[in-house]
């Protein structure tokens, strides 16, 4: 009877000591590192509010998925996760190298009450990594500072975000592609963002996106204009990922992908985002890229939405 009941005990140490079990596991605590906590580059990911459904907009769960990856492969990085939109605690950001946005936008961007905090840590140097809906903030003194701080932005009536699977060019040779094999995968990718001097990004992902991929309605927010139309028309190509290097010295990268939680089961899709994080933090991507185990079913479920119940309909 003892020998089962320290079987079973032993067992349930080593599940509790899984990836699964708590915030602290992100925050990367131990002290397996040769290096000193101090000496490690801080990567803070800011996970907003919950929205969409079930394996959308999973900000909290690809936020935790991403930082843990990080802290298993690079003994130089200490990643820590902040939930539920922009922190109160602003201490958090004390120390840190890079600042991940993974969020809606639009009028309600949680950044948008923190412009000026946030441009002051730019201007100390902080690397700048947004994703996805994060990328779309309003014309004028937001879309002012987004120039600033990544290069550039999704602007309603003139970028489009259809889903579709982009026929990528080219990946371009940067320490962000290292690694990354050319993949084909579906997204909410956006498109015709509007940057502030071409010359000065360094596009990491683009395509030639076809007419058809805009909406019917041709005058839509954010599904078809006819700046887009005409641009699609001369055959422009588009971008949809990039890497900037900013006049203070400070780097950003700006991904419009990252809409459906299951794609980051893609190993080449994973790893451009992980090696850009890395190369916004000033450290050195290797020839290989970051190369983390594909993730199982149980860590891809891990802190998911619940389901959201049916639609009723009433009369």
């Amino acid at each position: 009877m003892d020998r089962h009941f320290n079987i079973i005990i032993a067992v349930i140490a080593f599940f509790s000591c899984s990836v699964f079990t708590a915030q602290s596991e992100v925050n990367h605590k131990s002290t397996n590192y040769n290096n000193t906590k101090a000496q490690k580059k801080k990567i803070v990911f800011v996970a907003g509010k919950d929205s969409h459904g079930r394996g959308e907009h999973e900000f909290k769960a690809g936020c935790y998925l991403l930082a843990r990856l990080l802290n298993e492969s690079r003994p130089d990085i200490d990643a820590v996760v902040t939930e539920n939109g922009w922190p109160e605690d602003l201490t958090i950001f004390d120390g840190a190298n890079v600042i991940v946005m993974y969020s809606d936008g639009a009028n309600e961007h949680m950044v948008i009450p923190h412009l000026e905090e946030v441009d002051k840590l730019v201007k100390k140097g902080i690397g700048i990594v947004a994703m996805h809906y994060s990328i779309e903030v309003p014309k004028g003194k937001a879309g002012n500072y987004f120039y600033n701080w990544i290069g550039g932005y999704f602007e309603a009536y003139y970028s489009v975000n259809p889903f579709f699977i982009p026929e990528m060019v080219k990946l371009p040779k940067h320490q962000i592609t290292n690694g990354v094999k050319p993949f084909k995968i579906r997204d909410e990718w956006y498109y015709h963002l509007r940057f502030a001097n071409t010359k000065k990004i360094t596009p990491i992902l683009s395509t030639y996106p076809r007419l058809t991929t805009l909406l019917p309605e041709e005058n839509s927010i954010r599904g078809n204009n006819e700046f887009v139309r005409k641009d699609l028309q001369d055959g422009k190509i588009q971008t949809m990922a990039w890497a900037f290097k900013r006049t203070d010295g400070g780097r950003s990268f700006g991904f419009s992908g990252g809409h459906t939680h299951s794609n980051w089961v893609n190993d080449d899709f994973r790893k451009l985002i992980l090696n850009a994080i890395v190369w916004t933090a000033k450290l050195k991507v290797p020839d290989s890229g970051i190369v983390t185990k594909t993730p199982s079913a149980a860590e891809m479920e891990y802190l998911l939405k619940a389901p959201r119940p049916p639609r009723t309909t009433h009369g």
